[in-house]
């Protein structure tokens, strides 16, 4: 029985296409190159960081970031908005809501994706991020706060708690370690890749977001 469902933000919820879009024109690369390299990554277990290692290895990541805020400072830059939602986002979380499930969201992100992500009004219970939280996935320690808040919340223990993301290493895995339901989406490079390891098999896989209110409150 399952009676709260966490979501990872990137590639579960956000689309981040244009995201990477905007890097690699920063960057001065083709996107279909800075693209391909990220999948690369995603397929040699490498975090996305040495994306950029591999097409700019002068490149300063937070030092970019602080030259691009001058030159755009009311562009969304390295960030996202509504727009970027994944199409069945808001009805799929909706749904989960009327179903009696709690919804929260809790993934690795920057300070600014909570105030972008409460600024989208989803129905949901509460966001969180990692950099509030000061640990990041996979550490347990990140999940060991997702159970907390989902208790402190709703009194919904680990064992009645499903974690939706779209990597086994980053989410799923972890997620089932610490004693709640891993649901894997099949989408973004790595839900794509991932979704074909052997170790898949410990998730529930979906294809989409509208799938859960059926898996988990039919």
């Amino acid at each position: 029985m399952v009676r709260a469902v966490v979501f990872d933000v990137g590639e579960t919820l956000i689309d981040e296409t244009r995201i990477w879009t905007r890097w690699a024109d920063r960057l001065g690369v083709p996107a279909l190159t800075f693209l391909g390299v990220l999948g690369g990554c995603a397929a040699l277990d490498l975090s996305h960081r040495h994306a950029f290692e591999l097409v700019r290895p002068d490149v300063d990541v937070p030092a970019e970031i602080e030259r691009w805020a001058a030159d755009d400072p009311t562009g969304l830059r390295e960030n996202f908005d509504a727009d970027d939602l994944y199409p069945d986002v808001r009805e799929a979380l909706a749904a989960l809501r009327t179903a009696g499930l709690a919804v929260v969201i809790a993934g690795n992100q920057p300070p600014q994706a909570r105030a972008a992500l409460e600024a989208m009004d989803l129905p949901v219970d509460a966001i969180r991020t990692s950099d509030e939280w000061d640990v990041q996935k996979p550490d347990p320690g990140f999940f060991t706060r997702v159970t907390e808040l989902v208790t402190e919340l709703t009194g919904v223990p680990a064992t009645e708690t499903a974690y939706v993301g779209d990597r086994l290493d980053n989410d799923v895995l972890p997620a089932a370690d610490a004693g709640m339901m891993p649901i894997l989406i099949r989408r973004g490079p790595w839900g794509y890749l991932h979704a074909e390891r052997p170790e898949a098999a410990r998730a529930t896989v979906v294809d989409s977001l509208l799938e859960l209110p059926a898996l988990l409150a039919g």
